[in-house]
């Protein structure tokens, strides 16, 4: 079964103006980002934009999206930096995307 747009989830990591990072999932990262900008959405980042996106990858089901997601919230900095690392052929053109 094939993925429509609409059902593929991403896995992406922005960092705040305080170099923090911070881990989300979304099935539309533009907007997601966007809310996250307004200070709607993840208490963790109200107040502490301008946001950066640093990583996108496209994962499949919200699920899959969701368990990849807690693996790497687990990580260290340097842990999301390695794994960031191992997959860079699977990030997404969005990153090239002016916002």
């Amino acid at each position: 079964m094939s993925l429509e747009k609409s059902e593929l989830w991403w896995l992406y990591i922005v960092q705040t103006k305080y170099g923090h990072w911070y881990t989300g999932v979304s099935n539309n990262v533009a907007k997601r980002l966007q809310a996250h900008e307004q200070g709607k959405g993840a208490k963790n980042l109200k107040g502490k934009g301008p946001l950066t996106l640093v990583f996108t990858m496209p994962v499949g089901t919200r699920s899959d999206a969701c368990k990849l997601e807690i693996e790497v919230k687990k990580r260290s900095r340097a842990g999301k930096e390695k794994f960031i690392h191992e997959h860079e052929n699977h990030r997404s053109e969005l990153l090239a995307t002016p916002q």
